[in-house]
């Protein structure tokens, strides 16, 4: 197992600093639609915990909904690789048709990921404004998809592979670590 690249306190912070943007950005305003959907199933670690930042930032009746976005059926390579038995579907709060919508991830690579988020996301109705956050962007893009939001940039070559684990209940475990990718055959 690689040791981890980033500490445990640097991971919080840089989910603080993800909450701080978001509401820079998004001033509690109790009439907007506000709503952080995490791309699974990485990306569910990452909303959970700025459900609970963005808790202690906004009142209690500007609070932002959170759901789970899928992309599953989405993407590019649905034919080499199939559904992952930890499917999670997509659960969004509210009707997302006008709304603000930040779609949440733990790594932001190639940007194929967004895409396909994109994609689902637009099955459900047409938001106002789509944005996007990161915990970590690791560069490669081979789309033209930039982050609204990001945690911590991280350098990771081709061959590697960024992994981000967010414990459940105690963010002391929490590790990101950059090892070599699994050679696919």
């Amino acid at each position: 197992m690689p040791s981890p690249a980033v500490p445990a306190a640097t991971i919080g912070a840089a989910l603080a600093k993800l909450a701080d943007e978001i509401v820079a950005r998004h001033p509690a305003d109790p009439a907007a639609r506000l709503i952080l959907l995490g791309i699974a199933n990485g990306g569910v670690h990452v909303v959970t915990r700025l459900q609970f930042l963005l808790r202690d930032r906004f009142a209690e009746h500007a609070r932002p909904r959170t759901g789970i976005i899928d992309i599953s059926f989405h993407r590019d390579d649905i034919g080499r690789n199939p559904i992952p038995k930890e499917f999670t579907p997509t659960l969004i709060p509210i009707d997302v048709t006008g709304a603000t919508v930040i779609l949440v991830d733990d790594v932001l690579q190639s940007g194929r990921t967004v895409k396909a988020a994109l994609d689902e996301l637009f099955d459900h109705g047409r938001p106002a404004k789509v944005e996007l956050a990161v915990l970590v962007d690791r560069g490669g893009r081979t789309l033209p998809v930039a982050a609204d939001y990001t945690g911590l940039v991280l350098d990771a070559g081709p061959e590697e592979k960024v992994t981000v684990v967010l414990h459940a209940s105690d963010p002391a475990h929490d590790a990101i670590t950059v090892a070599p990718a699994p050679r696919k055959t």
